[in-house]
């Protein structure tokens, strides 16, 4: 099949349709069953909890508790959960059909999902039911611009957002503002209304979007810009501070209790902090090593994460090497030295690459290799990517860093994450096959060693493609996993 004709029926996928409506049980994401029939359900054993010892993650006071609040589970961009996820026992899979993408994922207090869904056609913000994925509310966000970029490489108008201290999602729009969306309760059942829209249209170019939004720990909205504006707003006046850096931005960035705030362009990682009148006041920058091309399963020429900020010393990113390197440094105002702790290499050579950000505890890296993924057709007809998840570790003292152990499994583009209470890293997997069928599991590998615990089948086709989506647990074990088709669930039964 020629590749026009798979983004005819990508797109026919995609396009509104039969998707869940609201008060109705939700609806599967289509898929062959000859194809989920011809391929294993289930491989390996179920799993046996081994936590994993990790420094606390400071909780910022204007989100929602860690764990819940946004793509990247805290402020600091950890990729970790407190509490355990799927093990393997006898598990369960459902799925919503939305005609769009729900990538990132938060959890209100009443243990609500709270996600936004980006489709061909429209952006939606929906409220769903941890167990059974019915749709409880939506709300229409403004439609993407054709200036937005490829729909599948662009994370701008709703790819990021937070969840606030008071369940409010704070959520940049395609049409240059950011909305604060909060939950309402009647007769009729939950739904959601505009609280606030701070816009920021007349500082930015039209051709320009935000990329991501967050708050840090005296309340102040950072927010960056994909042509490179970093800025500031002030809650209660909607004062506006900003700078240029005239380098593009392509991910979220990352908030420590110190008042730093990490942020990697495409030529530089940068820590900030706000002067006395808010204004975005640059802490340090350092280059990292940059051969300058977007490579296979990157969305930029420069590195492909959100910043990761690890216990109270650390912050990691990847460059764009060839190979692809890990890159930590010390991430304090000043420092005495070096701040480059270590440069590591990951991958093979001529096929290395990431767009994910890594899994970060107070010492351990979790790497993954998404080389190959260049959109949807690049999984088709039984393809996959190259393969690669590693762990690296930073030495005693800082004084370098050491690898630990390499995984073969293939990961197109999934954010992985991290159980600290069962020890499993939680994988989005596709095998290659000969026979041409798109099978796509969630992969639990052990933390301490790499070793594949188990793999359950998610579904197959291209509703199921994860597209850059994370993996996120909820606070009751469920896994989820955002697909080009809605929302994917994986539990024990």
């Amino acid at each position: 099949m020629s590749v026009a004709a798979l983004l005819v029926g990508l797109f026919a996928l995609l396009a509104p349709g039969p998707a869940a409506a609201e008060g109705v049980a939700a609806t599967p994401i289509p898929q062959n069953p000859s194809d989920v029939e011809a391929v294993p359900a289930f491989t390996g054993s179920p799993a046996k909890p081994r936590p994993v010892f990790a420094p606390t993650v400071p909780q910022n006071p204007f989100m929602a508790p860690n764990g819940r609040s946004n793509l990247h589970d805290d402020a600091y961009m950890t990729n970790t959960y407190t509490w355990s996820g799927p093990l393997g026992n006898s598990m369960q899979t459902l799925s919503t059909f939305q005609a769009a993408e729900c990538g990132s994922l938060t959890v209100d207090r009443l243990g609500r999902l709270v996600t936004v869904c980006i489709g061909l056609e429209g952006v939606r913000v929906l409220m769903l039911d941890p167990r059974t994925l019915e749709l409880l509310a939506a709300m229409e966000l403004p439609p993407r611009k054709a200036s937005t970029g490829n729909p599948f490489t662009s994370f701008s108008g709703g790819g990021y957002f937070y969840l606030d201290q008071n369940d409010r999602a704070v959520i940049p729009t395609t049409n240059n503002q950011i909305w604060v969306v909060g939950e309402t309760s009647g007769p009729s059942g939950p739904g959601f209304e505009l609280v606030r829209a701070y816009d920021l249209s007349s500082f930015m170019s039209s051709e320009d979007a935000i990329i991501s939004a967050l708050p840090d720990w005296s309340g102040r909205i950072w927010f960056a810009t994909t042509h490179g504006l970093v800025g500031t707003i002030d809650q209660a006046s909607g004062a506006v501070k900003l700078v240029n850096l005239g380098e593009a931005i392509g991910n979220s960035f990352a908030v420590d209790k110190t008042g730093g705030v990490f942020i990697v362009t495409d030529r530089a990682l940068y820590r900030f902090d706000a002067a006395a009148d808010n204004s975005p006041r640059v802490s340090w920058r350092e280059t990292y090593a940059n051969i300058g091309i977007v490579k296979p399963g990157q969305t930029e020429d420069g590195s492909g994460t959100t910043p990761n900020l690890m216990g109270g010393k650390y912050v990691a990113i990847t460059d764009n090497a060839d190979p692809m390197d890990v890159v930590v440094y010390r991430r304090a105002k000043s420092v005495t030295g070096s701040r480059l702790v270590c440069t590591v290499p990951v991958f093979e050579p001529g096929a290395s690459s990431t767009d994910n950000s890594l899994i970060g505890t107070g010492h351990s890296i979790v790497v993954e290799n998404n080389f190959g993924y260049t959109g949807p057709t690049a999984t088709t007809n039984g393809a996959s990517t190259a393969p690669g998840i590693e762990r690296i570790d930073i030495n005693t003292g800082g004084t370098g860093c050491s690898p630990v152990w390499h995984s073969p499994q293939r990961a197109p583009s999934a954010v992985p994450k991290l159980s600290l209470a069962n020890g499993l890293v939680y994988a989005y997997t596709k095998p290659p096959r000969s026979d041409e069928i798109d099978a796509w599991y969630l992969t639990a590998l052990s933390f301490r060693t790499g070793a594949t615990v188990y793999e359950q089948l998610a579904g197959t086709g291209l509703g199921f493609n994860s597209n850059y989506a994370p993996v996120s647990i909820g606070p009751d074990g469920s896994a989820y996993v955002g697909a080009l088709g809605g929302l994917v669930e994986l539990r024990d039964g």
